[in-house]
């Protein structure tokens, strides 16, 4: 059976608790390797030597750490096939799905080669009688980042790429469910010149969060996860002093006005309600027709492109539209929640239940799923459902659609269709959500603008990536200089104004 360490001072090494955790292949359900689980103490040392080899590159200018960055770039892109192999076995998603997963995230880190432009301070000469002041960027020191499963390149990167940047050295506790790509990544980082130590993978369990959580060297958590896990590392997090940005669940609304172009929308609704079989945040799983006749055109173009969808494991070549979901547990949760919807009187228009592939009926897939006339008191509709399954609730008007977005306890991203710019103007203007899509299913922003969701999607001031990022990664030290010119002795007892 393989066994997956840690990556620790730039070489892999083994685990040390005698716990482990069984990751699994999701198409056949087999158990393909043990992964370690690190214990309180060797999280401990971990972070310790990380602060040791923190010291000289924060110490490294920023042009040089921006080469390191350009390197990694080349060499994700050198090693792009293999990276996406290894994800796609590990976490279910099709190789187009981890390429793209890769590619995000190495977005993310082509921005980051331009550190010396977003570490710039500020500068004012003659503030004062032979007085200037200047700020300075400087790094945390070391930082802690608790990744989650569904987009094992992609999560990393966008934190552990800026963090670097700045000059940070970074602990990294990624899923145990597909910790190889994160370990691969940070093996491409020491290629790429990152000194060892600065980048450190610990797998593990919440003994590990807690460790890093607790620790008064890590200086700032950043997590992407479910929300209760959420609002668990914030509160524990700042509770310590430290900097925390926590990132949940959501419960993407896409409205779709009677205007709209039916079949833009419809292939716009299956793309972002099926890809990775549903396991993203950003993941369309409302769709909230406006008027019962919008509502009928929209579920009778869905339904014959739902029933299309080719459902199999990511070696069935790259036709395939969605793997597996991650564990039996998540996939029991799904058709749990899904049974839920059918009980509370949701009417299930495709029922995929009974889904099973020949030859791989012990993996953990779950075929495609759509709802219709679902409310917002039941659960299927309250709850992130994080799997292959369309809620379609019907709006009597605008007004209606968007205030049902608006109520909805997560605020991550949102969406709506329609030709009328003054509608779409005003949505945009008006809801509550961190990101919105105008004719657009996933409004993901493009690496150098920001990410974040509102309400109990994000815990914490600071948006991931882009212009946010580097302004979570680095405190701000402001120096005041005073050169005194024809006074050259003499002591001052009182601070004096500034004329």
């Amino acid at each position: 059976m393989r066994e997956i360490g840690h990556f620790i001072d730039g070489k892999v090494v083994s685990g040390t608790s005698g716990r482990t955790a069984d990751v699994f292949n999701p198409a056949t359900g087999e158990v393909q390797a043990q992964c370690a689980m690190a214990s309180a103490a060797e999280t401990n040392d971990f972070i310790a030597r990380a602060a040791a080899a923190q010291v000289a590159w924060g110490a490294t200018n920023p042009q040089k750490r921006a080469r390191v960055m350009m390197k990694m770039v080349a060499l994700m892109n050198r090693d792009m096939d293999k990276l996406a192999e290894v994800l796609s076995s590990e976490h279910g998603k099709t190789i187009p799905d981890a390429k793209g997963d890769l590619q995000r995230g190495l977005e993310v880190i082509e921005y980051c080669i331009g550190a010396p432009q977003m570490l710039k301070g500020e500068f004012t000469d003659s503030a004062g009688p032979g007085i200037d002041m200047y700020s300075m960027r400087q790094p945390l020191g070391v930082v802690g980042s608790i990744m989650p499963f569904n987009f094992p390149a992609m999560m990393p990167l966008w934190h552990v790429g800026p963090a670097l940047a700045c000059g940070n050295a970074v602990v990294l506790k990624p899923s145990e469910r597909d910790p190889s790509v994160p370990m691969m990544l940070a093996e491409l980082f020491v290629e790429a010149g990152l000194p060892e130590g600065c980048f450190q993978v610990v797998n593990g369990d919440k003994e590990a969060v807690d460790a890093i959580l607790d620790s008064e060297i890590i200086q700032g958590v950043s997590f992407v996860g479910s929300t209760p896990i959420a609002q668990y590392i914030y509160s524990r997090a700042t509770a310590t002093g430290k900097r925390a940005q926590c990132f949940g669940g959501a419960k993407n609304h896409m409205i779709v006005m009677p205007d709209a172009d039916m079949d833009q929308a419809a292939d716009a609704l299956v793309g972002a309600g099926y890809g990775a079989a549903g396991e993203r945040c950003m993941a369309i799983s409302v769709a909230v027709p406006v008027g019962d006749e919008t509502a009928d055109r929209l579920i009778e173009k869905l339904v014959p492109r739902i029933e299309a969808l080719k459902v199999g494991p990511y070696t069935a070549g790259n036709d395939v539209d969605m793997g597996p979901v991650v564990t039996a547990a998540s996939k029991e949760r799904i058709l749990g929640l899904i049974n839920s919807g059918v009980e509370q009187g949701a009417k299930l228009v495709v029922d995929n239940r009974n889904f099973s592939l020949q030859g791989y009926e012990d993996g953990f897939f779950v075929g495609p799923h759509l709802f219709d006339h679902v409310t917002p008191d039941m659960d299927i509709y309250r709850q992130e459902i994080f799997g292959p399954v369309l809620s379609t609730v019907r709006a009597k008007s605008y007004e209606e659609a968007l205030k049902l977005a608006m109520d909805h306890e997560y605020g991550n991203g949102t969406a709506i269709f329609t030709r009328d710019g003054d509608t779409a103007r005003d949505f945009a203007a008006r809801v509550n959500i961190g990101m919105v899509g105008i004719n657009v299913p996933i409004p993901v922003p493009l690496a150098y603008h920001t990410f974040g969701g509102w309400k109990k999607s994000m815990f914490g001031d600071l948006n991931q990536h882009g212009p946010d990022s580097f302004r979570f990664y680095t405190r701000t030290k402001t120096v005041t200089s005073r050169w005194p010119s024809g006074i050259k002795e003499g002591g001052e007892f009182n601070f004096k104004a500034m004329d």
